[in-house]
């Protein structure tokens, strides 16, 4: 039985690379270097320049400056037939008069590789879809499609996939089977992957590495639990996942912790979580990390904590409950309850403080606007 190669990935750098459409710069400057054989994500909301930067490796647009490598050889003025990428959109593609094998071996015939239908058969046992091969495209599901889309772009063995949404087509449920999915196979091959979304979970979940984008440029990039637990940008902070942002001012600079003043009331930052560590500084603590606290009980020692306030909405979603507080001098905070005792801890109305471990405290540059990358209910950042 024919099988799909394996490890073939390439390093993919980008040097200093720049796109412009008239006087809009799309994409700033941006250099980095994905790893030989990584899931790697390119995570931002629209126009941030995410697919405009897969596009210039896909070859489909031409950077106004900079250059593109693959696997050490400079691409950027090659055509996008001559370069050793394959892409796999948002649309799945599919020729519909072709049956599902036909059109995983379709450009395998195209450059008259041998044995294109045993390669292809190879292919579709790897997204297991084997015993759809003699189907029509339209008889399939939207994730059969996709996987079909995936296989066709794998059997040619890449250096480097390319991921454009692909699963924005998809419902919710079958979205979050297909990032598993992807995931494994991407384990299975061993190519390069490179993953355009502006879902914040899809990256997060099948990710090595993840970099934010915002405006043309990389606002932070690491591994998804870095970039959750210690954002270094407003922007970061509120666009993956949620954050609390309280403004406040330094008061005292140690080698283990900063104080600062937020509101009248003291809360220390660990020094190395600060991004900033005198004048203006915003206090965050992500909503999972706080603890209600009924206004008559005692504050654990080695903790933060605000308030009083009022609980003006709770939120059951089953696995945890959202509440609202609202802090004078501070506005409203978020917190994430886990529901593992059951039952509803706090009620609107309700007088709370809330506390944290000041180890899961960060800090950043007081000059960031506490809303960048917040998403408002219309879906815009």
């Amino acid at each position: 039985m024919e099988q799909i190669a394996a490890g073939s990935g390439a390093d993919l750098t980008l040097e200093h690379l720049v796109k412009e459409f008239g006087s809009f710069t799309a994409v700033d400057d941006l250099s980095l270097v994905i790893p030989s054989g990584s899931f790697f994500a390119l995570l931002g909301p629209s126009g941030c320049g995410k697919t405009t930067t897969l596009r210039m490796v896909a070859g489909l647009e031409q950077p106004t400056g900079g250059q593109i490598l693959i696997g050490g050889r400079d691409v950027t003025g090659t055509r996008a037939h001559q370069r050793p990428v394959n892409t796999v959109f948002q649309s799945y593609a599919l020729f519909p008069h072709l049956t599902v094998l036909e059109n995983v071996a379709f450009g395998l015939k195209r450059t008259r590789q041998a044995d294109p239908l045993g390669k292809a058969g190879a292919a579709l046992d790897l997204v297991e879809l084997r015993h759809l091969a003699d189907r029509r495209p339209t008889q399939l599901s939207g994730g059969q499609q996709q996987r079909v889309a995936l296989a066709r772009a794998i059997v040619n063995n890449p250096a480097v996939l390319l991921l454009d949404e692909p699963l924005g087509a998809l419902d919710l449920k079958l979205r979050r089977q297909m990032q598993v999915e992807l995931k494994r196979i991407q384990t299975e091959v061993g190519l390069t992957f490179v993953h355009v979304t502006h879902d914040q979970e899809e990256a997060m979940t099948m990710a090595d590495t993840v970099a934010v984008m915002n405006e043309g440029r990389i606002e932070q990039m690491g591994s998804p639990a870095d970039l959750y637990e210690l954002p270094r940008t407003a922007f970061v902070a509120n666009f993956l996942g949620q954050s609390n942002l309280l403004r406040g001012t330094v008061l005292d600079s140690g080698k283990l912790t900063i104080g600062v003043d937020i509101g009248g009331g003291r809360v220390r930052v660990p020094t190395p979580r600060a991004v900033s560590t005198s004048g203006t500084v915003l206090v965050g603590v992500r909503p999972e990390k706080l603890h209600l606290v009924p206004a008559d009980e005692d504050v654990p020692a080695g903790t933060n904590v605000v308030g009083p306030g009022t609980v003006t909405d709770v939120s059951f979603t089953g696995v945890s409950t959202q509440y609202l507080v609202e802090i004078p001098g501070h506005g409203t905070m978020s917190v994430f309850v886990q529901n593992i005792l059951g039952g509803i801890g706090a009620r609107v109305g309700d007088q709370v403080r809330l506390a944290w471990a000041i180890k899961h405290t960060f800090g950043l540059d007081g000059s960031d606007d506490v809303s960048a990358g917040a998403v408002d209910l219309d879906g815009d950042v």
